[in-house]
C-alpha cells in the first residue's frame, strides 16, 4: 500500500491527498476502511491503493497510520 498526506477535505464528502510523488489523488467518502470521513483531519497521514474510477485515477482502501 502507498501512503500520503490528506491534503483537503470538502464538505461534499470527498478529498484530497498528496502522493508526495507530485501529484494529488482525488479520494471519495465510500473508499474508507476504518474511519469515518467526519474523523479525517488535512495533515493526517493514510495508507491507501491507488485505483481507477469513471473520471480518473483515485484513491481506495484509505485507511489512517
Amino acid at each position: 500500500m502507498a501512503e500520503g498526506t490528506i491534503k483537503k477535505v470538502t464538505q461534499k464528502g470527498f478529498g484530497f491527498i498528496d502522493t508526495e510523488t507530485g501529484d494529488d489523488l482525488f479520494f471519495h467518502s465510500s473508499n474508507l476502511e476504518g474511519v469515518t470521513f467526519e474523523q479525517l483531519y488535512e495533515g493526517q497521514r493514510v495508507s491507501f491503493t491507488e485505483g481507477r474510477g469513471e473520471k480518473g485515477p483515485r484513491a481506495e482502501h484509505v485507511k489512517p497510520i
